[in-house]
This record gives structure tokens, C-alpha cells and sequence, in this order.
């Protein structure tokens, strides 16, 4: 198959794998913390040669899950609000804390690491206790990991 047919049909399956192309989120990742590709891939626990094949379709997978459990760890610190400010101390704790992170990944969790207070917290910010159990109630069938998240945000109101 030639190279381009091959990196189409990669993204295609990043797509449909991981809801975009993973040079795209990885992208975000770069400008959000401000930092080389070659210093997310340490932060990640890949090599740079490794993540710029992923980056640009020469490789459809990551094949660790760690890897990706860190990814998503990183996409969620985007959110803190120091981090949001662009604040350099809290961008350098949140690369830190992800690089020194050992997330397990499976069917039944979701890697919120350390920061899961900052996420109820924000929750908590944008809804009402009522508004934050009955988002859990329609949620429960199609998504109870994230019914459960916010069942505790709304709990501890």
C-alpha cells in the first residue's frame, strides 16, 4: 500500500479508536503546556520518534495503555484553572505529576489521578446539587462511570 494510502487509513482508525486523530490532541497538548513534542513524549513515556509516527498517521496505535492513560490524564489538567490561566508553576506541577504517574487502565475506571477533587470541584461550580444527581439518574444506563462522577460531585456538595 503506498505511504499515503497507509497514513489515511491510520487517521481513519485514530478516529474511530480515540474520537480524533492523535495528532491533533497531541497538538493541543503541545500549545496548551507549552512545550516540545520531544519533552511530551518523555512526560508520556514514549519515544519521540514513536510519538511522531503516531502524530502523523505513519502509526494508527498506541500501544501501551499507560501511555494513553497518561494522554488523557494530561487532556484533564487542561481544565484546572492555574493550568487554564497559563500559570508556569501549575503547568510544570501538572507535566510532573503525569510523568510520575503509574495509571492503571480498564474497563471499569477512568485515569483521573490525583486531580479527581478539581474535577468534582468544577462540577460543582457549573451545576446545582439537584442538577448534578439528575444528570447521574439520565446517565446511568448509557454512562455509569460518568453518572458515578457526578453523583459524587452532587453528594458532596
Amino acid at each position: 500500500m503506498e505511504d499515503h494510502k497507509i497514513v489515511q487509513r491510520n487517521v481513519a482508525l485514530q478516529r474511530e479508536w480515540y474520537g480524533e486523530p492523535l495528532g491533533d490532541r497531541v497538538r493541543r497538548l503541545v500549545v496548551a503546556f507549552d512545550i516540545s513534542q520531544a519533552f511530551l513524549a518523555e512526560v508520556l513515556g514514549i519515544s519521540a520518534p514513536m510519538l511522531s509516527q503516531v502524530m502523523s498517521g505513519r502509526r494508527a496505535k498506541i500501544g501501551n495503555p499507560v501511555v494513553l492513560a497518561r494522554m488523557i490524564m494530561l487532556e484533564r489538567k487542561i481544565l484546572v484553572p492555574e493550568v487554564a490561566a497559563g500559570n508556569r508553576d501549575a503547568m510544570q506541577a501538572a507535566l510532573e505529576d503525569v510523568r510520575d504517574s503509574r495509571p492503571t487502565v480498564g474497563r471499569d475506571n477512568i485515569p483521573v489521578g490525583s486531580d479527581e477533587r478539581l474535577v468534582l470541584a468544577a462540577l460543582r461550580e457549573v451545576a446545582e446539587e439537584e442538577d448534578l444527581v439528575e444528570a447521574a439518574k439520565r446517565l446511568d444506563d448509557d454512562f455509569p462511570i460518568l453518572a458515578e462522577l457526578l453523583r459524587r460531585a452532587g453528594a458532596s456538595h
